[in-house]
């Protein structure tokens, strides 16, 4: 039996940093609660920051996964990396340009999985849906699910051309007749339902539970 258990960072935007539940402090949340009741989970530590796209994730992941290491030449044992949502959304108007093109993001995102997975255990997931009844988001940024689907897409891609497991979140949730439900009023963020499914979906998600020997 391993003396330390193994640690996982979750890297992202404001839906890793569970913004939207206010019941379960967010789909991150959940999974570090859940798996604390089991003496050897891994630990599980949630880096969201609200309105982080691929740049500024790219920028400081090493950083993050280097200080989490506990004991000495100790580094976390793996990555789970959710970003995209922020980089498909278009500026000032439903036809502006993206915040980061799709073929940028999608060369962008090998470079830093590439990166990653040269020192660590990397899993990538896909992004949530929008309601595009209430945009723009802030006066000035339109995100649509067209977009979320493409930019998903890429990430799918990138995933397939690295050998890196993927989840396709976005391809799952929309499916649900009721995904409206699961959004915020402002549009874009979760609700505590939509938490509360994706902790669901992720809890049995195969490569992260062998990831995880549970």
């Amino acid at each position: 039996m391993n003396k330390y258990p193994k640690k996982l960072i979750i890297i992202g935007d404001s839906g890793v940093y569970g913004w939207g539940d206010i019941e379960g402090g967010g789909w991150c949340e959940r999974l570090r609660q859940n798996w604390l009741k089991s003496e050897n989970s891994p630990i599980i530590y949630s880096l969201g920051v609200r309105g982080d796209g691929l740049e500024k994730v790219a920028k400081r992941f090493r950083h993050e996964w280097e200080a989490r290491g506990e004991l000495r030449r100790k580094v976390p044992e793996g990555i789970l990396l959710a970003i995209g949502l922020n980089d498909s959304a278009r500026i000032g108007r439903k036809d502006g340009r993206p915040q980061l093109s799709e073929d940028a993001f999608k060369f962008g995102l090998k470079r830093l999985i590439n990166e990653i997975k040269k020192e660590v255990h990397v899993m990538v997931l896909g992004l949530t849906p929008v309601n595009e009844d209430v945009m723009p988001f802030a006066d000035c940024l339109w995100y649509s699910n067209e977009s979320c689907s493409k930019y998903e897409k890429k990430i799918e891609e990138a995933c397939l051309d690295l050998n890196i497991p993927f989840f396709a979140l976005h391809k799952k949730m929309i499916n649900i007749t009721s995904y409206k439900s699961l959004i915020l009023s402002d549009g874009i963020h979760i609700n505590s339902e939509g938490h509360k499914w994706i902790f669901d979906q992720i809890s049995e998600w195969s490569p992260l539970r062998q990831w995880a020997e549970l």
